[in-house]
């Protein structure tokens, strides 16, 4: 079986789980009512997550019976599983913060046993957990709107994947590509306007894979830190950026809100569908540049971080001012 059919499949399981889960036959009745804080006007179906997560360990599953095996997967898919689990129950009866902070505790210390760690001693591991569970954190905090967290896993892992194959790291491109078309299938169903929203169930392992993968490709050497960054920056800087202005004005974090830069830019008066096809284009720069930058010198990339970061502080102020010209 080729790789191409491996993909078409996993996609395909995709679309057709999350096809019925939002539809009237769907065995789960969960809906994600509007509310003060969120975007969306009508009840919505949010356990597509479902069927991205069975798509992806049908694709895995496949790789593996074709022989495709990494000494990480193990710890990788028992982490994602134990993440995967707490989050559909929090979806279901809405658990409190800390039985789930205890459970992205747990995941984050497999994947440091699993050896994905940062090389620095003691400090690498409080700082490797650290990063992991905030990642997945993250993943849920930018999951606010139709078509967003879906198409930021489709090129994000589109493109860690690309960086592999480039290194000849097959075994890893394959099973980054299998998380891209998972969401790439469920995403035909999360387009603006969404028929079904993926949920914690979606969002939360997500998050988790998504720095696992980047610890994976940092660990095995196919490319430096800075490149997992720059491919998911949009995600990382809106949220980072979201929170500690949040902290300042003295906000309750754990509070659902509608301040992120691309919720703000929806409540300025641009359309969801005009918003995360921005959001698109700003994670494909970011994507491109990432793949064309993987040989840059030390001092070509300091540059490079540089001109993005200046990039996103100058989104940053357009946002603003179009909220203030919407008010």
């Amino acid at each position: 079986m080729s790789i191409i059919a491996i993909l078409g499949f996993t996609g395909f399981v995709a679309w057709g789980m999350s096809y019925l889960l939002a539809s009237e036959y769907s065995p789960f009745s969960i809906h994600d009512a509007p509310n003060s804080r969120s975007l969306h006007e009508t009840p919505t179906p949010r356990t597509g997550g479902l069927a991205i997560f069975v798509a992806i360990l049908s694709g895995w599953g496949t790789l593996l019976y074709l022989g495709y095996w990494s000494d990480i997967l193990a710890w990788v898919i028992a982490a994602t599983v134990l993440v995967a689990l707490i989050s559909f129950l929090d979806d279901v009866v809405t658990l409190s913060a800390l039985p789930r902070f205890i459970v992205h505790g747990v995941a984050a210390a497999l994947l440091i046993m699993g050896g994905l760690v940062l090389p620095w001693g003691v400090a690498g591991i409080l700082l490797t957990w650290f990063v992991i569970v905030w990642v997945l954190n993250l993943y849920n905090f930018m999951d606010g709107m139709d078509g967003l967290s879906a198409g930021m896993t489709f090129l994000g892992f589109g493109f860690l994947g690309l960086a592999g194959w480039l290194e000849g790291a097959q075994t890893y491109a394959f099973y980054a590509w299998v998380i891209a078309l998972g969401a790439a299938g469920f995403l035909a169903m999360n387009f603006p306007p969404a028929r079904i929203f993926m949920g914690d169930i979606g969002s939360i392992p997500l998050g988790l894979l998504a720095v696992a993968f980047s610890l994976w490709g940092v660990r095995d050497g196919l490319f430096s830190w800075w490149m997992p960054v720059l491919i998911f920056s949009p995600f990382v800087t809106d949220a980072t950026v979201t929170i500690l202005r949040r902290l300042f004005h003295g906000e309750k974090i754990w509070q659902a809100h509608r301040s992120h830069y691309y919720q703000r830019l929806v409540l300025a008066g641009w359309s969801h569908k005009r918003t995360v096809l921005f959001e698109y284009l700003l994670m494909l720069c970011c994507g491109i540049t990432a793949i064309l930058a993987r040989q840059a010198t030390e001092m070509d990339l300091w540059i490079l971080l540089g001109v993005w970061g200046s990039l996103y502080i100058a989104i940053m102020t357009w946002v603003g001012r179009l909220e203030a010209a919407g008010q």
